[in-house]
């Protein structure tokens, strides 16, 4: 296997520094190949000479082409680059053919070094229930050199010629190695169904490239059910997880349910049930496509091959638009109130796809509503407390955004050791506390937006400065609820809000 590996360093590192880090990482002995950014080039000969390699460098132009699994925002804005170590093993294996990353980035001090192997193209076949493949994933199997897939899925097709290798479990960071293992040869992959739905060709494409892979899909699990059911798939709404459900269910909505096992329908009724849909219609199909197909209703019953399908009905769900209400959430009162909630959210105004930082979160409303916004949506929830930030989870289960990812520890040295770059940044706690706003705003993209919301003397002086440094709009708001006052309704006065939206 030829390896190659990629060198980022600063202008002070050391050969020394670097040899220390590729003796530590054990590649040393494996590679052929040390590859840079033209500024490093020099370094890398003094290394590359030790051991006999070769060394390529490239302009920091080439290097900001190829997509990396860990780009640093640091890295660009001093180089113009977001990675140096892994895109210059990437970009070098990859000559002329695909490439995986093998070792990721590693750092010490002042060196960070990634490794990579040349891989070979790939032709996923997407295969039925009963083992049928198309013409064309036929003729691409019967003249594979190794194809692989589960354990299932070899038995059902016939192989005449090619290495059958089973997928290993945990698969995903396996998947590189097994790969690069196989370059040179003609690779096929099985896969259910369509492999572009959920399937192991998303996850080929995203480490491969689109240009070299191949996909060859059947009718998914996701097609049959909606024929058999008679749903039309567009108005179909697909989830991977029961455990995102609750963001999903809402009176009259068709939804899917990929199952993970037989356990998984008795899981949907449950959810079901504690959310206020009892009465909701739902069917577990099994083997679908297959001789032995089945359509049924009890979920004790269920085989591990099933896909549930939820027809919803019930008064509950909880609503599409920012500002769920108050009681909602498990809070201890650090809870961002519903009318500033949704005028923060309308604020940071987020797009799918889009990453946000809530620094400060509480209880996590706004990460949350910012997640529920759109299933591509991400956020970071930085709470400096323990126990808020476990209930910054129990908030994100029950609201049906598992993915929101909690980030415990004080700010701002909490953000510091971030890679990501989030596209918005809302500061609803530790704004006065020194580094914080400075941290975010070095790692907000370019064209992010910040929203800092205030309510001491102290957060409004602060804010007003920042405004004055950075431009951006000032906006007072004050809520008034009416409570009872005797036996008459009066106004009271929540804490006014000072809220600053800046964009980068």
């Amino acid at each position: 296997m030829r390896l190659v590996v990629g060198l980022g360093a600063r202008s002070s590192a050391t050969p020394d520094e670097v040899l220390a880090l590729l003796r530590e990482s054990s590649v040393e002995d494996d590679a052929l190949t040390l590859s840079t950014v033209d500024s490093r080039r020099a370094l890398a000969a003094v290394v590359a000479a030790e051991f006999g390699w070769e060394v390529i460098a490239f302009s920091a132009e080439e290097l900001s082409r190829v997509r990396v699994p860990s780009p640093s925002s640091r890295v660009r804005d001093a180089l113009g680059t977001a990675s140096v170590a892994e895109a210059a093993a990437l970009l070098a294996a990859g000559a002329g053919s695909a490439a995986v990353l093998l070792v990721g980035k590693r750092s010490s001090a002042s060196v960070t070094i990634a490794v990579a192997a040349p891989a070979p193209d790939v032709v996923v076949v997407g295969v039925g229930a009963d083992g049928d493949v198309s013409a064309a994933g036929k003729a691409a199997l019967e003249q594979a050199d190794v194809v692989f897939g589960g354990p299932r899925q070899l038995e059902l097709v016939t192989l005449p010629g090619a290495d059958k290798i089973a997928w290993p479990s945990p698969l995903v960071p396996a998947l590189p190695r097994l790969l690069a293992e196989q370059h040179g040869k003609r690779v096929c992959v099985l896969a259910s169904g369509d492999p572009m739905h959920y399937g192991i060709g998303t996850t080929l494409v995203r480490l491969l490239g689109a240009a070299h892979v191949t996909v060859l899909p059947q009718p998914s699990s996701i097609a049959f059910a909606c024929a058999r059911l008679g749903w039309a798939v567009e108005d179909t709404e697909v989830v991977r997880s029961v455990d995102v459900l609750p963001r999903c269910i809402h009176n009259g909505r068709r939804i899917l349910v990929l199952s993970a096992g037989k356990q998984t329908p008795g899981d949907v009724w449950r959810i079901l049930e504690a959310h206020g849909f009892a009465d909701s219609d739902v069917t577990i199909l099994e083997d679908l496509g297959s001789a032995t197909e089945r359509i049924h209703h009890d979920p004790a019953a269920a085989r591990p091959l099933n896909i549930v399908a939820i027809e919803a009905r019930g008064a509950g769900g909880i609503q599409v638009v920012p500002g769920i209400a108050d009681d909602r959430y498990d809070s201890d009162g650090q809870l961002t109130k519903r009318e500033i909630r949704a005028v923060t959210l309308a604020a940071l105004g987020p797009r799918p796809g889009e990453l946000l930082w809530d620094v400060g979160a509480g209880t996590g409303s706004i990460a949350i509503e910012w997640a529920r916004a759109h299933h591509s949506c991400h956020a970071v929830a930085f709470e400096r407390d323990p126990a808020r930030a476990e209930r910054i989870g129990r908030n994100a289960h029950t609201f049906g955004v598992p993915g929101i990812d909690i980030v415990t520890g004080p700010a701002p040295e909490a953000l510091r050791d971030r890679t990501d770059r989030p596209d918005a940044v809302f500061i609803g706690g530790g704004l006065t506390t020194p580094g914080v706003f400075d941290t975010c705003w070095a790692a907000l993209a370019p064209g992010g937006r910040l929203v800092a919301n205030a309510v001491t003397v102290e957060s409004e002086r602060l804010v007003a400065e920042l405004h004055d440094r950075h431009g951006g709009e000032l906006t007072r708001i004050a809520v008034n609820r009416a409570a009872p006052v005797g036996g008459y309704l009066g106004w009271r006065p929540m804490m006014p809000v000072t809220q600053w939206t800046v964009r980068k």
